[in-house]
């Protein structure tokens, strides 16, 4: 595999893998791998994803790709003013995220060049990050109005429409921005997927894999990458953010100029796992983000033992028995029911109801305590009478 990649500094280290070009002849072929180990021929007779946009925040997509032609629509590019003016952006990333996604194939019937994992879904690319090729990879990483840039593409793509964001991005520090822009995002029923980290070999303390952001803030589902046997891939980071696993090495996908590249890394696990959840959002549309991570993980496979570890969280994904699992939750509801519960058209009681008080008569307490006690003794005196009368006829008896 050709390295054409490395760390980016975005208020801490964001993370592009490279990749290495391949035929166009072999692209489906080497999918097969992926599509068998996320059972996407079964999922596909429930959902292929239609009427649903999923958000790519990454470098930019072309929508030129014969593999994502008519599926893309190009948002804004917060990274604008970083590159000299007349610099057009490479797009290799972001491409790559999008065609794992929703790639169409082309030919006939879509036969041929990349399929997605959710192929009849609409992408919305929001350039939020420069490749390290790109000549104002030094401006946008050391200048301060960027700093902020993952927050506000999170805000734009949930106000554009975006059903599901992907993002295969990865940095070592949280913002208060982005923490925020997550919150607004899943109050508006957005599910967000975020990469793991690739810094699986760099321990802290020994016990576990730095955390990355956004993927270790709560509510977004954070996703390790596997190898061939479904193992955590040695780059995955390992910690208790990991929520889920898809595979991760060796994938094939789209670049721009429609070229076809193979790479690694839990950036390619991350579109993955975001075209599984734009399948259940495509069949089950108001499902909130819980219950969608929900049915990812309680359908995952390969599971660890004692159903949780913090290399691939709760399992591999997979897509047919996620659709399955969102199914049987999609009949249950969010809202509590019964005589206890609170209804929500109405709002909580603004003022505590009246406390009854009860009066404490010490005097009364007193007097029957001491009834008590006098019953207490009256009744020991009655069992030592019976007692010696006992012994008394016993003796008698004698």
């Amino acid at each position: 595999m050709l390295r054409r990649g490395a760390a980016v500094a975005l208020a801490g280290t964001l993370l592009l893998l490279g990749v290495a070009p391949a035929w166009a002849d072999d692209v489906r072929g080497g999918q097969r791998p992926v599509i068998r180990t996320l059972a996407l021929t079964q999922a596909w007779r429930v959902s292929q994803g239609a009427g649903v946009t999923v958000a790519v925040l990454d470098s930019g997509v072309d929508p030129r790709h014969r593999d994502l032609a008519g599926s893309v629509r190009v948002g804004k590019d917060f990274t604008d003013g970083a590159n000299p003016p007349g610099v057009a952006p490479r797009r290799l990333h972001g491409t790559y995220m999008a065609s794992l996604i929703a790639g169409h194939g082309h030919g006939r019937e879509g036969r041929l060049g990349i399929i997605g994992v959710a192929p009849e879904a609409d992408v919305l690319s929001v350039r939020v990050i420069l490749e390290d090729e790109e000549p104002g990879f030094r401006e946008f990483n050391s200048a301060e109005r960027f700093e902020n840039v993952v927050a506000r593409g999170i805000r734009y793509a949930v106000d554009e429409g975006a059903d599901v964001i992907n993002m295969s991005i990865s940095k070592e520090l949280a913002t208060r921005e982005e923490r925020a822009a997550i919150r607004y995002a899943i109050s508006k029923g957005v599910v967000l997927v975020a990469a793991a980290g690739n810094d699986g070999d760099r321990k802290i303390d020994g016990d576990f894999a730095p955390y990355s952001y956004p993927a270790a803030f709560p509510g977004v589902v954070s996703v390790g990458a596997t190898d061939r046997r479904l193992r955590r891939a040695t780059f995955s980071n390992w910690n208790s953010s990991v929520t889920v696993a898809a595979p991760g090495v060796d994938i094939m996908g789209a670049g721009p100029g429609d070229e076809y590249w193979v790479g690694r890394g839990t950036s390619q696990a991350t579109a993955l796992v975001s075209g599984v959840a734009a399948l259940i959002k495509a069949k089950y549309p108001r499902m909130s983000p819980p219950v969608v991570a929900q049915a990812l993980t309680a359908s995952a496979t390969d599971r660890p033992p004692g159903g949780y570890d913090t290399a691939t969280g709760f399992g591999v994904v997979n897509a047919a028995k996620a659709l399955t699992e969102a199914g049987r939750l999609a009949t249950h509801t969010e809202t509590a029911a019964g005589a206890q519960a609170q209804d929500p058209a109405r709002a909580v009681r603004a003022e505590p109801a009246p406390i009854k008080i009860i009066r404490r008569d010490e005097e009364r307490v007193t007097v029957y305590a001491a009834i008590a006690a006098a019953a207490a003794v009256g009744a020991l005196a009655s069992l030592a009478v019976i007692f010696v009368l006992v012994r008394r006829v016993r003796r008698a008896h004698s």
